[in-house]
């Protein structure tokens, strides 16, 4: 998704002040939650009869509530939470999947989500042409896909099963052409959902010396529940609990508090 967003706001017309242009992303004020059904109406006539009687059908859950934050270009952001938390409603509203009900996110530079690996893959193709319908779904041209392809396939370890097709792919293999096609689109901001855990060991290792060495270099928001990952990789943590921000700032000490909330 290689596109400069921005969600329910305005730039500003006039010369950007250098703070502002040092943020990659803010998020102001955000809320965001799901109708939920509860009763099933039967047919027109039952559902103007529960309409009548003030039955709605369904709940409101609130999923985020009033969340505010901001991330600097060149920063590794964690954000942590347990199952449920709003986390990945958080990052579908930044990759531009969900809206905002209420809030604004403002995106400076090229964002590129990595929330589900795979996501697009057609299985009855080989794996060079899965390299190319990826990169077009995340927006590369040919000639572009033809640029990064060597470096995709040397990084996934693929090269003698590249004409294959992708269903004769272990699962473990599928992941990791996945992953080496989502670390080469390049862009300005890299979203990542629990990406890090891919492939074998030897594999994972080889993905952890790859985001070491983007810190500083690169705009990246990390969503793991590996409080390792948070400890080695982050700049700055965001604990989400419940909608809200719990806490903010030291990686440590939000690993710490996110262990805290299963004791």
């Amino acid at each position: 998704m290689k596109q400069k967003k921005m969600l329910n706001s305005k730039k500003s017309a006039g010369n950007t002040s250098s703070a502002e242009t040092a943020v990659a992303i803010s998020v102001s004020n955000v809320h965001k939650s799901f109708k939920l059904p509860t009763e099933r109406a039967w047919g027109l006539k039952q559902a103007i009869f529960n309409r009548l009687r003030g039955v709605k059908g369904y709940t409101e859950y609130k999923v985020l509530k009033g969340i505010n934050f901001e991330v600097k270009k060149g920063e590794f952001l964690g954000i942590v939470g347990r199952n449920g938390s709003g986390k990945s409603t958080l990052l579908k509203i930044l990759s531009g999947i969900y809206t905002p009900e209420k809030g604004r996110v403002t995106i400076n530079g090229n964002l590129v989500p990595f929330i589900e690996l795979g996501v697009g893959f057609n299985f009855e193709l080989t794996g060079r042409e899965n390299i190319y319908l990826n990169g077009a779904m995340l927006g590369f041209s040919n000639a572009e896909m033809d640029e990064m392809y060597d470096e995709i396939v040397e990084f996934a370890e693929l090269s003698d099963f590249m004409d294959q097709k992708l269903k004769n792919y272990s699962s473990g293999m599928q992941v990791r052409l996945a992953f080496s096609i989502a670390i080469r689109a390049r862009g300005d901001i890299l979203i990542l959902d629990e990406v890090l855990a891919v492939g074998d060991a030897a594999f994972q290792q080889k993905c952890n010396d790859y985001f070491a060495s983007l810190r500083g270099e690169q705009t990246v928001i990390l969503v793991t529940h590996s409080m390792g990952n948070v400890r080695e990789f982050c700049d700055r943590a965001i604990l989400i609990e419940d909608g809200k921000i719990l806490k903010e700032g030291d990686p440590e000490e939000v690993a710490e508090a996110y262990e805290g909330l299963w004791k």
